[in-house]
């Protein structure tokens, strides 16, 4: 396990892992250039799931270079930081988000005000990312 939950900062951080909607998602490209993206993900404490778009940079990066690493907004004044490195992977065979309930609980309204359904997310976004994380960075 990446975090200490005897520690009050990373206890708050797995909370936050649990709740929050978008996290930012570092890969790098083909020339070295680190792109960031802000993603939806599901944490079950032991990797992240992320769907990554058809056309869209992320799914060649990681391909090319599995090292990642996520970032979740801090408190504005330079506290409430959770940097996360890891190493991710494509799962070939991954679930689409309907079939992973959690997701589903977690980003189904908000897919559906945005006009989409599961269905079509699915289409748009068909790559299954996992994310295994190695090291946390909580301040």
């Amino acid at each position: 396990m990446i975090l200490d939950l005897s520690k009050p900062a990373h206890e708050a951080a797995a909370a936050r892992l649990k709740s929050e909607t978008i996290i930012w998602l570092t890969t790098v490209n083909s020339k070295g250039q680190p792109q960031t993206s802000p993603v939806w993900f599901l944490w079950d404490g032991e990797e992240f799931l992320i769907y990554g778009s058809k056309t869209g940079p992320k799914t060649p990066n990681i391909q090319a270079n599995p090292r990642v690493s996520l970032n979740l907004d801090g408190n504005g004044e330079g506290g409430g930081v959770v940097s996360i490195e890891g190493t991710a992977r494509i799962d070939d065979d991954g679930p689409p988000p309907a079939q992973v309930a959690d997701y589903v609980a977690k980003y189904g309204a908000r897919i559906e005000s945005y006009g989409w359904s599961l269905d079509s997310l699915a289409q748009d976004y068909p790559h299954v990312i996992r994310v295994t994380p190695n090291k946390a960075r909580i301040w």
